[in-house]
């Protein structure tokens, strides 16, 4: 038997949230970083990350949270499933916060690859009149 991909989630739309608002977002270091699988490079500073992370989170059809909360010394976690465009997307994000308790890093992985492309060039579409598009892939990529 072939096991079910995690990145489909449930399938239980009662699961379904549209309501989740990462708290870290709300206490970034003025240096924070963010990578991601979806991503080049590494977006840096306080406006870029917040404007990535909420232009993301508007491509949402919702969010099936498995676990979002403290995860070792401090830092926090995030693993949900939603779909974007009515395509699949499982994400894994960490957030890696500094001694005075700011979001200093976060690095988030996107499966399976074809959403993840979606997801980019979605992203680069979103974000054409910024500095930020240059992260995400063009369309036709």
């Amino acid at each position: 038997m072939t096991p079910k991909p995690t990145y489909l989630g449930s399938g239980d739309p009662a699961r379904h949230r549209t309501d989740y608002y990462p708290v870290w977002l709300d206490h970034l270091a003025d240096d924070v970083t963010l990578e991601a699988s979806a991503m080049d490079g590494a977006a840096q500073g306080v406006e870029a990350v917040r404007t990535i992370i909420l232009a993301v989170k508007s491509l949402y059809e919702y969010q099936e949270i498995d676990y979002a909360g403290p995860y070792g010394h401090g830092d926090f976690i995030e693993v949900y499933t939603t779909e974007i465009a009515g395509e699949p997307l499982g994400v894994a994000g960490v957030v890696t916060r500094n001694a005075a308790g700011e979001t200093q890093h976060i690095v988030v992985n996107h499966r399976p690859r074809s959403s993840l492309l979606l997801l980019s060039r979605l992203m680069a579409e979103k974000l054409a009149d910024t500095p930020y598009a240059k992260h995400f892939l063009a369309s036709g990529s």
